[in-house]
């Protein structure tokens, strides 16, 4: 059962006694008014992107800073001339799907990053990069099952607000990853409302994410890289 627009408000206010220090059920850092929907409310982008290394290619800008007016072109994605001749004399190795791009959930290499500052004027992605990003707003959340998705206007212009982790967890706290992913170049701005955030009654004994010792994730502020997965897991699956 998902919560409206007025219940997401008055559980932001009604202070419960079950809940570490007296805490309301929902919480959200910055709040206004005007972002709360008829079931959700409106979260924004944060002025932080990480990238991962290995999958930026040698040469190239992994977002490039826009300037309205301008037009642009495959060049504005490089260095150096030196680098855009590269690209047209070898482009598979600037292919996404070249192997030499890949990332391995079990390796830590695979998650070092670089940190891109979202400017004013905006920026703009590349349809061939994965990009962390995160929201301006921490939240909280207790007894209530939360999780976010996309706004229509964000949809529409193919901007995908999180590739596979949109679904949150009863005692999550902190500000949310998003993994962005864009169809065409695209610019996106600190600030834009970039989803919202729903929440949903369950059913069963509470199991709060803030209190279980494998949680990855609780408190993060940012964008967040991904945990590593222990090869020593994988393996004991195989065996």
């Amino acid at each position: 059962m998902q919560l409206t627009g007025p219940e997401i408000l008055r559980r932001m206010r009604v202070p419960n006694m079950n809940n570490p220090e007296y805490k309301p059920d929902i919480i959200i850092k910055p709040f206004t008014e005007k972002c709360l929907g008829s079931n959700s409310y409106d979260l924004h982008l944060g002025n932080q992107l990480k990238v991962y290394k290995r999958t930026l290619p040698y040469g190239m800008h992994p977002a490039i800073e826009y300037k309205r007016g301008k037009t642009y072109s495959m060049r504005d994605w490089f260095d150096d001339y030196g680098a855009y001749l590269e690209y047209h004399q070898h482009p598979e190795k600037y292919d996404p799907r070249n192997p030499k791009y890949l990332l391995d959930p079990c390796d830590a290499a695979s998650h070092e990053t670089i940190d891109i500052e979202i400017p004013t004027s905006g920026l703009i992605l590349s349809p061939d990069i994965g990009y962390l990003g995160h929201t301006v707003e921490y939240t909280e959340t207790y007894n209530l099952f939360p999780y976010i998705d996309g706004k229509s206007s964000v949809g529409r212009n193919f901007i995908l607000n999180h590739h596979t982790a949109g679904r949150g967890d009863d005692g999550f706290c902190g500000q949310w990853t998003l993994e962005i992913k864009t169809m065409y170049p695209t610019v996106v701005y600190p600030n834009m409302r970039i989803g919202q955030i729903y929440y949903e009654q369950f059913v069963g004994d509470r199991k709060p994410y803030n209190e279980n010792r494998a949680s990855h994730y609780s408190g993060q502020m940012g964008p967040t890289p991904a945990a590593v997965i222990p090869i020593e897991d994988v393996l004991q699956k195989q065996r």
